[in-house]
């Protein structure tokens, strides 16, 4: 998804994204800023919105699909509390940008995507070592490479399915956005005795990834 952008003029959009959108909002982890100021989120967008790639804003993906505003991104590494080393589950990549963001941070990335043509977007926008791309089901995660010392849930749900909270060791760490009616929550759980107790610390504007709603009579 190359753009016309010059590097410089991307440079002074990511600068801008993170004075005005990220530091102000409780972001201001040293390693994730340094992360979001080297990826280019223009790569990561289709190439007629590239002008508005750093706005704060989600921006709509094929598919009904919508990569997440700056400050949701980025609120959620915070979350997760990323070290160099870690391997890390990303439910729904889409084009690819967390899973750069990641790959920065120093981890293995598992990055699962179901859509076959936002996962060609992807690769096409990001190539690391650390990142294993992983076509197939958003609620089946990656089941052969667990257990994952965190896993990053990309877009708001209504229900996480048995089969990725199984996926998390025991200790590590959960990152995700919780639907609840019109609003989104951003939660996060350490994982314990085999259970994820979640809790909430923002409300946030989350595009919603599907595949994940709340069967009848099910309480999330």
């Amino acid at each position: 998804m190359a753009t016309k952008f010059s590097e410089i003029t991307a440079a002074e959009m990511r600068s801008a994204m993170i004075d005005s959108q990220l530091r102000t909002n409780d972001v201001i982890d040293p390693a994730v800023i340094a992360a979001m100021n080297a990826v280019s989120r223009e790569a990561h967008v289709p190439p007629a919105l590239a002008s508005v790639a750093y706005m704060d804003r989600a921006i709509a993906l094929d598919h009904g699909r919508a990569l997440n505003a700056p400050l949701v991104t980025g609120r959620m590494l915070v979350a997760a509390a990323i070290r160099p080393g870690m391997r890390v589950l990303l439910v729904g990549s889409a084009t690819g940008y967390t899973a750069a963001l990641l790959a920065a941070l120093g981890a293995e990335v598992h990055a699962v995507e179901e859509q076959g043509e936002l996962m060609a977007a992807a690769r096409a926008a990001v190539s690391h070592d650390n990142i294993h791309w992983v076509e197939g089901p958003l609620t089946a995660g990656a089941p052969d490479a667990a257990p994952f010392d965190r896993i990053i849930v990309e877009g708001a749900i209504e229900t996480l399915p048995d089969a990725l909270a199984a996926q998390l060791a025991e200790g590590g760490r959960l990152v995700a956005a919780r639907r609840e009616g019109a609003v989104a929550r951003l939660v996060q759980g350490i994982k314990a005795g085999g259970t994820i107790p979640l809790r909430s610390f923002a409300d946030m504007d989350v595009a919603p990834l599907p595949g994940f709603a709340v069967p009848a009579g099910f309480s999330f």
